[in-house]
């Protein structure tokens, strides 16, 4: 995102320097010749804003592969939530179940939407990418709150 405000910037400023003699001077061909350049300019921010998307794409293999291993480990980490819950009371078992259930059913979504991340083609990649990035963020802080949850029931 910062790519693409700093190319708008330079493009905003290249075109403010070659369009900046007062209208009374200028002359069919410097209009040409700003008419060039402007479009050079536009051709030129293309084709860095498409070189930026395929950089991004071009990291996707990167980007699952350390995936893999975080969702991994939330999962041992729910088993092991999961065992602290059977280990408790009957009353917070009750409570516990449907916040374990909706853990791991954010888990499944997210294991799909990796699956999905993984099989991205380059016009689906970074809508792919930024679910499952928001569906992450979403899992860990409720993962978070759960375990905060259990230690406050389960602790004296």
């Amino acid at each position: 995102m910062k790519h693409k405000y700093l190319v708008l910037t330079v493009l905003a400023a290249s075109v403010c320097a070659v369009g900046c003699k007062p209208s009374g001077d200028s002359t069919t061909e410097d209009r040409e010749a700003t008419a060039k350049q402007l479009d050079k300019i536009k051709a030129e921010t293309k084709q860095a804003a498409q070189d930026m998307k395929e950089y991004a794409y071009a990291q996707k293999a990167q980007f699952v592969g350390e995936m893999q291993p975080r969702l991994a480990e939330i999962n041992r980490a729910l088993d092991q939530l999961s065992a602290k819950v059977e280990k408790s009371t009957d009353a917070v078992k009750a409570q516990a179940g449907p916040k374990l259930q909706e853990l791991r059913d954010q888990m499944a979504t997210l294991t799909k939407q990796l699956e999905e991340a993984r099989n991205a083609t380059e016009s689906t990649w970074a809508g792919v990418q930024a679910r499952f990035k928001k569906g992450y963020g979403e899992l860990e802080d409720k993962f978070q709150q759960a375990r905060q949850w259990l230690s406050d029931k389960i602790a004296p």
